[in-house]
């Protein structure tokens, strides 16, 4: 979703971070446009979490500057912070009250008028449908439910900023979609998203722009596509054979653009550099050499190859 609004959601400059002597932020750079979900990546340790607590005004910070919607971020920047939710990582409730009380004491800390949060309430239980289980207390819900309390807790005060830190962790695909169609309609009602995840699958469906960052800095940025367009990395093939001999496997190798290519007696895995005539110069060697082809398929580089490549390693938990 875009907006013909010019002034970014959140603008992050030249950001510095330390931690003793370890550096956690290094002249980090971010700008998250209004109206888009933006997904942030990075391994652990790359500084997401600490970006984040300083958009937030949670951290101080040596160097740089901070605005959110166009207004410098500051901890007493209370009226930034009224139009600003944050949806944890870990669930966050307190388990003596119920899902409705939860929602409410949530919203009460923005929208302190009970007569104009009660609304907010309602359509925050609808929204994460829980209105069959607005009196049961954290301790009976399901994980799956969990989250969509956690969810209710961060958006019931109708934040035009939102947080949303690995919202799908340990919950069962069901939830997962509907946590994800949440998402997508907070959007599509106006609410800027930034988005963080280890699950890349999630990141490319639902996300317009993605910034990965690696050791404090801003890696690439860019739609899924573009991301990709930056690598190296080209598609996958699997080819389905039972009679590839020795000189046929040192032949698919040698091929320049083969980065890798293994056979376990049953099928072909072979990984290519970026190319127009991969796949028919590979069946071209198989052929020359006699071999038997089945099923094929080829997979086009993944959100995670761009990762490896520009990071050294797969995203982790």
């Amino acid at each position: 979703m875009t907006t013909n609004t010019t002034t970014p959601a959140v603008s992050v400059s030249k950001l510095v971070k330390h931690y003793g002597d370890m550096t956690a932020l290094d002249y980090f750079d971010l700008d998250v446009r209004q109206g888009e979900i933006f997904g942030l990546l990075g391994p652990n340790g790359s500084g997401k979490t600490t970006a984040i607590n300083c958009i937030l005004a949670l951290l101080a910070y040596e160097a740089g500057a901070i605005r959110v919607f166009g207004e410098p971020m500051t901890p007493t920047s209370y009226a930034l912070k009224r139009r600003i939710g944050l949806v944890p990582q870990n669930v966050a409730v307190f388990n003596e009250l119920t899902v409705e009380e939860n929602i409410d004491y949530f919203c009460s800390l923005y929208v302190p008028k009970k007569a104009e949060r009660a609304p907010l309430v309602e359509q925050a239980i609808d929204f994460a449908e829980l209105r069959e289980f607005r009196k049961y207390r954290p301790g009976k819900l399901s994980g799956g439910l969990l989250r969509r309390l956690n969810i209710a807790c961060g958006i019931a005060h109708r934040p035009d900023l939102i947080f949303f830190d690995e919202p799908t962790v340990a919950v069962d695909p069901q939830s997962r979609n509907a946590i994800l169609e949440g998402i997508r309609r907070l959007n599509r009602d106006g609410a800027t998203i930034i988005y963080t995840s280890h699950y890349m699958e999630e990141v490319e469906e639902i996300c317009d722009r993605i910034l990965i960052m690696d050791h404090g800095r801003h890696l690439a940025l860019g739609t899924a596509d573009e991301l990709k367009n930056m690598i190296d990395t080209g598609e996958r093939i699997t080819i389905e054979t039972l009679d590839l001999d020795d000189d046929t496997l040192t032949a698919v190798r040698a091929l320049g653009f083969v980065t890798d290519a293994a056979w376990d007696g049953r099928e072909l895995d072979v990984t290519c550099r970026r190319g127009e005539h991969n796949l028919v110069d590979l069946i071209g060697v198989l052929r020359a050499g006699g071999v038997s082809i089945g099923h094929l398929t080829s997979r086009p580089p993944t959100l995670n190859d761009v990762f490896l490549e520009l990071t050294g390693t797969a995203l982790r938990d």
